[in-house]
């Protein structure tokens, strides 16, 4: 499902997706409210959500989308490379956040990436989630010794981009008890989010 209010933008994209065999457009809207009120009914794999729209922004639109129980991936697509805009996005439940002057062709991997689970950044953005959520590194170790043996391991891949299913999966226990446990993982990490906790440990793992 697209959602941008620049028909000019929505149409090429829409172009650009319809030549690809694997990926169908299910949806277009132009408005938050009528893209909440669509997402909440066909809940499609994946919602690609422009940020800078007239009326409700993209914030609000996927908080709204969040609050209505819409279980999609939902990727920012914009031009907004602002830390404030970053950040918000990640901990309203966006899964990726995307810049509008990227390459169609990688534009593509992106998303496709984004459908098999993986969380998805334009590189600049990478650095700007590192530097917004860096602690001091004796918090940091101080922080990740608190952590249980299974979170640790949970967090690890997390990290590699792996969705809870995914991750149920790898480790052989239900997608409830992974919840719990990055539940807890968040809350002693002080994160306000999974996107965040990955960052956090990317960069962890970067500083060793």
């Amino acid at each position: 499902m697209l959602v941008d209010d620049h028909p000019l933008l929505l149409k090429g994209l829409k172009q650009l997706l319809e030549f690809e065999d694997d990926i169908e457009v299910v949806a277009e809207e132009s408005n938050g409210p009528a893209a909440i009120e669509k997402a909440i009914e066909i809940d499609p794999d994946l919602i690609v959500l422009d940020l800078n729209m007239q009326g409700m922004d993209g914030i609000q639109t996927l908080k709204g989308m969040r609050n209505g129980s819409v279980t999609s991936r939902i990727v920012m697509l914009t031009v907004s490379d602002a830390d404030e805009d970053v950040v918000e996005a990640i901990s309203s439940g966006a899964d990726g956040y995307l810049l509008k002057d990227m390459d169609p062709e990688k534009l593509l991997e992106n998303l496709r990436r984004s459908l098999n689970g993986k969380t998805v950044f334009s590189e600049a953005v990478t650095e700007i989630l590192a530097t917004a959520i860096r602690k001091p590194a004796q918090r940091q170790q101080a922080d990740l010794n608190n952590l249980t043996n299974r979170e640790y391991e949970i967090l690890s891949l997390i990290a590699k981009g792996m969705s809870n299913k995914v991750i149920a999966r790898e480790l052989d226990i239900s997608d409830g008890t992974v919840k719990v446990h990055v539940k807890h993982l968040l809350k002693k990490l002080d994160l306000r989010s999974r996107v965040e906790a990955a960052v956090w440990m990317v960069n962890q793992q970067g500083n060793k």
